[in-house]
């Protein structure tokens, strides 16, 4: 590995910010900019860096050659029906992108259209016949999507592209000849196939998200306007003789989804009066008139529902970050059963026919099994595997505990820890989380895990505050002027691990992405001592400067708004470049990063990366992985796998790994 004296220069700039009472110095902020040609000659300075490293790191070959191995399994999701269609994505071991099929022809394959493999097939939504596909696709990482029309017939595209559709929703009208669809942070739009004039938007709330969902029979549209504390619900009738969208709630404080079923009733997914969620319903015509049907459970988060027939009501919890499917009455919400399930792990992706029927399907996984697709039929009460990946791989022997544990204010917090069965004593362990915008790390199938705990490693998956794994109440205790509840619990986590056994401060290294990347960051930082190697993908780190690029200006309501005072002093107080000490030994530290990541801008790793860089008071490596044509969402296999394995290499390098011969 390189070592402190030989890493790139970087200009320290006596540049500092004065704003609300805070001098905040940013030597490196000529790093924000990537056309600079200072930064392009750092840049490249940085790359051959990890490169000479990382032809040193004797786990490289060997966690490349088993990643390929534990991803053939494949890809296959849970159907979705349109008329008697069937649709879902499927990959084969051999394909770096999943195809879409109807009823297992291939309609679209990102290879086809692009076989660089830089194209990914972002979204799509056939109409409600399932005779034409919408489908969005962007190009090298930049999640910019275009939105284009097929007729599934003649595999022809008719119409597209359609601009900044970013993960569109898009509701089809009855006779696939137009659908409304969401341009990104503008507003839904409705959109006539092979119209020459310009979509004009029908609903628009100033620059949020939006969603749009349409009821099986084409009748009633809903519309949802908010951020991630909180959302609008609007209602239009598109047979009626007023058309306009009508409120179903207006809150900036809670969230609630809503859908009109094949029954005729509108169905309400929230958490008003319920952090861990209800299910309401109501009377179309009378949209704002709730009646609560299914109250919220003190344990459990409610996820998705699906109706079926029969009267029979299917709902989705996560009870403690474990998945499970109730068996309900739709007119009573009287509990009736539970859907039996192969194991103790995660549930995604409730489907069923549009206009009901007795089936309904689902994804299942866990630590060692990879996403299989299970049909529930309700006229015998069975579950039954219906599809698996279509790849097979040998799989290692591992163990799952869950672990509760006190954070320092004395919340309890659970942790899900995999290893092999133990050989005794210490060992090297990866700790992760995420802890942010109400997401929650279930349990499942990842072949970055199961290399690294094959290879002799622990891994570790803290359920934190700012997630979702305990409901919206556990996501607000871990925001705004609470974040710092989310680093509390995550180092308290890794002293758990460290009391237990499992591992020692020498060889406990702590994994993060995006948010998590900011997680691991503040936790560097915070306690440099605690820890021997971070790795740091795709962070937010400087925290007085994110809502200015990437998609930072739509998160100020889980972090707070740098402009506001108040907030400004909550983010400075945990913004890890702020907090970078000269002198200090810090653990070694793998930045990755990804030149068209559109989410988190790159500036945050290289500003961090120079700082660490500069401030090291040790021997150990500050390393920045840099991919030029990728981003922050879905690429192809070959590209994660390279990733992971260099990743799990440089953890294993310094984390203690004996040589892999």
């Amino acid at each position: 590995m390189k070592f402190p004296d030989e890493f790139p220069p970087a200009e320290r700039l006596p540049l500092t910010d004065r704003r609300h009472g805070h001098e905040i110095a940013d030597p490196y902020r000529w790093l924000e900019d990537p056309l600079d040609p200072r930064t392009r000659d750092w840049l490249a300075a940085q790359d051959r860096l990890w490169r000479d490293s990382a032809a040193s790191l004797p786990w490289r070959e060997r966690f490349l050659a088993r990643l390929t191995e534990l991803m053939e399994t494949g890809l296959v999701t849970p159907p979705v029906w349109r008329g008697a269609r069937r649709f879902h994505l499927r990959q084969s071991p051999s394909q770096e992108h999943p195809v879409l099929c109807c009823d297992d022809r291939v309609v679209l394959d990102p290879m086809e259209l692009d076989p660089s493999g830089l194209t990914t097939l972002d979204d799509w939504q056939p109409d409600l016949e399932g005779r034409r596909l919408a489908y969005q696709i962007s190009r090298s990482g930049d999640e910019k999507a275009c939105l284009y029309v097929r007729d599934l017939a003649t595999g022809e595209v008719i119409d597209g592209p359609i601009g900044g559709c970013r993960y569109s929703a898009v509701a089809w009208l009855p006779g696939g000849e137009s659908f409304y669809y969401v341009r990104f942070q503008q507003g839904v739009f409705l959109h006539t196939i092979g119209s020459a004039d310009a979509d004009e938007p029908v609903f628009t709330r100033g620059a949020i998200s939006y969603g749009v969902q349409i009821s099986p029979d084409g009748r009633w549209l809903t519309i949802s306007a908010g951020t991630g504390s909180g959302n609008s619900l609007w209602l239009a009738d598109l047979a009626g003789q007023d058309p306009a969208p009508r409120p179903v709630q207006e809150s900036p404080n809670a969230r609630t989804a809503g859908a009109v079923a094949c029954d005729g009733r509108l169905y309400l997914v929230t958490d008003r009066d319920a952090p861990r969620r209800r299910l309401c319903v109501a009377d179309p015509g009378s949209p704002a008139v709730w009646r609560e049907l299914i109250p919220e459970d003190e344990e459990a988060v409610l996820g998705a529902f699906t109706l079926l027939d029969g009267d029979r009501l299917l709902v989705s919890r996560t009870r403690h970050a474990i998945g499970e499917i109730g068996v309900h009455d739709a007119r009573t919400g009287e509990r009736l059963g539970t859907v039996p399930l192969p194991g103790n792990g995660s549930i995604a992706s409730l489907t069923s026919r549009p206009g009901g029927g007795p089936e309904a399907w689902f994804a299942y996984t866990d630590a060692v099994t990879p996403a299989e697709i299970w049909r529930y039929d309700a006229r015998t009460d069975t579950t039954t595997r219906w599809s698996s990946p279509p790849g097979r791989v040998a799989l290692p022997d591992v163990r799952s505990h869950h672990i509760e544990y006190a954070s320092a204010d004395g919340t309890p917090v659970r942790m899900v820890v995999v290893a092999r069965p133990s050989q005794g004593g210490p060992r090297p362990a990866i700790l992760s989380g995420y802890g942010g915008f109400g997401i929650p790390l279930m349990p499942g199938y990842a072949a970055d895990s199961l290399a690294w705990v094959e290879a002799g490693g622990v891994l570790a998956i803290a359920n934190l505050r700012g997630g979702g794994e305990e409901g919206e109440a556990w996501h607000r205790d871990g925001m705004l002027e609470r974040k710092q509840n989310v680093f509390d619990d995550f180092v308290a986590a890794a002293e758990k691990l460290i009391a237990d056994g499992w591992t020692t401060p020498g060889q406990l290294g702590i994994w993060g992405e995006s948010n998590g990347g900011l997680l691991v960051g503040a936790a560097l930082t915070q306690r440099p001592g605690l820890f021997a190697a971070v790795v740091c993908s795709a962070g937010l780190l400087d925290m007085a400067r994110y809502h200015l690029s990437g998609l930072g200006p739509s998160w100020t309501g889980e972090y707070g708004d740098p402009a506001d005072p108040e907030h400004l002093g909550w983010l400075l107080d945990y913004s890890p470049y702020h907090h970078v000490r000269e002198g200090t030994d810090y653990p070694a530290t793998l930045f990755t990063v990804a030149a068209a990541d559109t989410r988190v801008d790159p500036m945050h790793a290289r500003k961090m990366c120079a700082a660490l860089q500069w401030a090291s008071g040790g021997d150990r490596p500050v390393l920045l992985r840099y991919e030029p044509d990728v981003g922050h969402g879905a690429r192809a296999v070959s590209r994660s796998v390279g990733l992971a394995a260099d990743v799990l290499a440089f953890l294993a390098a310094n984390l203690g790994f004996p040589d892999p011969a």
